[in-house]
């Protein structure tokens, strides 16, 4: 862990340019807008160590899944999240000298991310091997009120010197991904064009055709006086134009190149329009100019900080942690589009595909239902609806029936291409089916059960009731050869957590089933037609339910992990020599196989899912035996822990996982923020907060919340939306709840009931 970063409630500041940490500053310092994102590379040439990164939400590649051997079912892609073209390029010359601050020295060098407005902001003194020093100054941002635009305002001040500057804005298509096999090239040209300030590129995307145009205008001033160039040369070569821009300049000026671009795809438009749509949309930005943009741009921020904000006083890491975390998982995905969902990198990264994986069910969707319309969340449910046929073929494909949700997918296909992953950790089936109920416990609308719940949840227990196995000695139902949260096991029988969430999914099922059944017979009726549901069926599922097999340690009275946990030898991670951890990097994978390490959140998801069904004692004894064995490798780990430990009193432990889970890509807690953030386990932190601190929880139509107050906090405050209501929290030496919009509230602060109105607000003195 290095804290690197400077702290501040709202910017990310990296002070002084290290070469060897870029990567982590890059993937920091990223921007995104729920339709692009870019990582927070250079404008100008870097020939230093770069992942370049460019992405479009719903651009992929479907990679040929290459294995050694074969097996039936097995996946027949794996899906890429595609480098696309790269639209910030600006080439700099300075007399005659690129710039490149791997080729030059580099003084006063800053890079902020400004969280409140959404933009990143350069700054450094470049000095060249003729001693001309050149002060650079870069601003950009993607839009979040037109969400195709992006803009650059570019300036170059020479400071000791005059001269010529040479400014060539791009658009490149010629990228690659890093991850590649074989250096394949994913991309190839349509069309491109490049006129006196109105460049375009139209790229198409190998085997499936996705296609990208993006098309860019500049204007050029000097100081605040708009100038021409003194010559212009125009770029047109493979899959690149450009505009070269020759610029005399006196020592003091301030050269600065505003490039505005528009991105459009054919997701949203017919291949014969997209150029076109592309060149309107960068014509209407510039026409509104950079300043008008912005402001646009800087409102539709403040309207989502004004739903989703968290506030710390006292703690500038931990606010800064927060806030971080939630600037990330508003830039990845907006709701607006039901085709897509939130990949694990957002678009911050390579890593994963940039694929949907259960991580948005058990993670990001808490986040979207209290700081959004309930449209969003709904959107996240609607897609795996929209998948449900090719949840079905998944589940046949591997001699199942009903439906197998994908581990990893980007269209319903599962495309992981690990075996371990792709048939065993099959506990994801249950995180979707757990969505709808929390979906549905939280916004109320019980009517989704009927117009789409029902069917993925009546195929998911189908798919439970011919995945377990029947003991006949022991008169149990087991589930063998699983692999549960914990990757750190693979292959094991019993994993406690898959058969507790498939237990539960069946009963869910067949208490949703009664209820859509008293409450809408006429669309039941169409539904068991549609589904082929037979009373026997269901029956089956009750057994199942009646003799789950649930494996169990008697000597410590908790749960096991699975049947042959403690057949391990238990070490506790604080016994483990400096300089073992992260075991995933300095242990061989039969040694982690073998030990009884736990990468994440296992016995512990299913006590955070299924808190109501356990005494505080059972909850305690299962967190004091595997907290100490948990490694949290995994970046979903820590929030969990963190808020259970919220539950039983933990406060020093709850405190400590949760500046580890809002700081881990800021402190870069697992060596590995250099490829991407990671986005999914960022909606955890906020959990930590409002579930966990704040102790949020629904029951019976009502907010119950029991909050505390860290220690080295003054005060802490979040915001909730309930219903279509807007609730601000505030937690200090008291608890204070007002309503900022919508109807009256009922919430229950300690298990005291209260009804909040526009007219007044509630506080509740905590007794320290």
């Amino acid at each position: 862990m290095r804290e690197y970063f400077n702290s501040n409630d709202w910017l990310i500041i990296e002070e002084g340019f290290e070469p060897e940490y870029n990567r982590v500053s890059e993937s920091a310092m990223s921007l995104g807008n729920g339709h692009m994102g870019i990582r927070g590379n250079f404008e100008e040439k870097y020939s230093g160590d770069s992942l370049s990164g460019t992405y479009y939400a719903g651009i992929y590649y479907p990679d040929k899944t290459k294995v050694g051997w074969w097996k039936n079912g097995y996946p027949e892609w794996f899906a890429k999240v595609l480098n696309g073209i790269n639209f910030i390029g600006i080439d700099v010359i300075i007399n005659g000298l690129e710039l490149d601050i791997a080729k030059c020295t580099v003084i006063d060098f800053q890079r902020i991310l400004n969280m409140k407005h959404g933009y990143l902001e350069r700054s450094f003194v470049a000095i060249d091997k003729n001693n001309n020093k050149t002060r650079i100054i870069s601003k950009r941002f993607l839009s979040m009120d037109e969400s195709e635009i992006a803009a650059i305002k570019y300036t170059v001040i020479p400071l000791n010197y005059n001269g010529e500057i040479i400014l060539s804005p791009y658009l490149d298509g010629k990228v690659v991904n890093e991850d590649s096999n074989y250096d394949e090239y994913f991309w190839e040209e349509v069309e491109k064009s490049a006129e006196d300030n109105l460049c375009y590129l139209n790229m198409r995307t190998k085997k499936l055709d996705f296609r990208v145009s993006c098309a860019m205008k500049y204007e050029l001033f000097n100081k605040n006086d708009k100038i021409k160039p003194k010559e212009m040369t125009l770029v047109c070569k493979e899959d690149y134009v450009a505009n070269l821009l020759s610029v005399p300049a006196k020592t003091g000026d301030k050269i600065s190149l505003t490039k505005y671009i528009s991105v459009v795809t054919n997701r949203d438009y017919d291949n014969k329009d997209l150029v076109n749509k592309a060149v309107n949309a960068v014509n209407k930005a510039y026409e509104s100019g950079f300043d008008n943009l912005f402001e646009a741009h800087k409102e539709t921020w403040d309207s989502k900080w004004e739903e989703n904000d968290i506030t710390i006083v006292g703690d500038k890491k931990a606010q800064q942690g927060i806030r971080f975390n939630i600037f990330h998982l508003n830039q990845t995905y907006t709701g607006e589009d039901k085709r897509l969902n939130i990949g694990p990198k957002g678009f911050t990264g390579e890593k994963y595909g940039g694929s949907t994986y259960w991580d948005t069910e058990a993670y990001c969707l808490p986040f979207y239902l209290s700081t959004a319309p309930s449209k969003i969340a709904k959107n996240l449910l609607i897609y795996r609806y929209n998948h449900l046929e090719k949840a079905k073929e998944n589940a046949r494909k591997l001699s199942f029936k009903g439906a197998l949700y994908p581990m990893v997918t980007m269209n319903g296909e599962e495309c992981h291409n690990e075996w371990e992953i792709t048939f065993e950790e099959i506990h994801r089936n249950g995180a979707i089916a757990y969505a709808i109920y929390n979906y549905i416990n939280y916004t109320g609308d019980k009517k989704y059960l009927a117009d789409y719940g029902i069917e993925v949840l009546v195929e998911i227990s189908r798919f439970w009731a011919d995945r377990v196995n029947y003991n006949k000695v022991k008169d149990k139902y087991m589930i063998l050869g699983v692999t549960g949260p914990n990757e750190y096991e693979n292959n094991v029988n019993n994993n406690w957590y898959t058969n507790t969430i498939a237990s539960w999914t069946l009963e869910y099922a067949i208490e949703s089933i009664d209820y859509v059944k008293k409450e809408y017979s006429d669309i039941y009726d169409r539904l068991l037609q549609k589904l082929e549901l037979k009373e026997q069926e269901v029956d089956k599922w009750k057994d199942i339910i009646d003799k789950m097999y649930y494996p169990y340690i008697e000597d410590e009275k908790i749960f096991s992990q699975q049947d042959g946990y403690m057949d391990k030898e238990q070490i506790l991670v604080k016994e483990l020599p400096e300089g073992n951890l992260p075991i995933n990097q300095n242990w061989s994978w039969d040694r982690i196989l073998r030990s009884c390490f736990i990468k994440q959140a296992d016995v512990m998801q299913g006590i955070y899912f299924f808190n109501e069904r356990y005494d505080l004692d059972t909850i305690k004894r299962n967190f004091d035996f595997y907290e100490p064995r948990t490694v949290h490798e995994s970046s979903l780990s820590p929030c969990i822990y963190s808020i259970i430990a919220s539950q039983l009193g933990y406060e020093k432990k709850a405190y400590e996982l949760y500046l580890r889970t809002a700081r881990l890509d800021l402190d870069n807690y697992n060596s590995d923020s250099d490829d991407g953030l990671h986005i999914t386990s960022m909606a955890g932190t906020w959990m930590s907060v409002v579930h966990g601190f704040g102790g949020l929880k629904v029951k019976d139509n009502e907010l119950y919340i029991s909050p505390f107050l860290p220690k080295s906090w003054q005060e802490y405050s979040f915001r909730i939306l309930f219903r279509d209501s807007l609730l601000n929290v505030k937690v200090g030496n008291s608890v204070i709840i007002e309503l900022i919009s919508g109807d009256d509230v009922t919430i229950n602060v300690f298990k005291q009931k209260y009804t909040i109105t526009k007219n007044n607000k509630i506080e509740y003195r905590i007794i320290i």
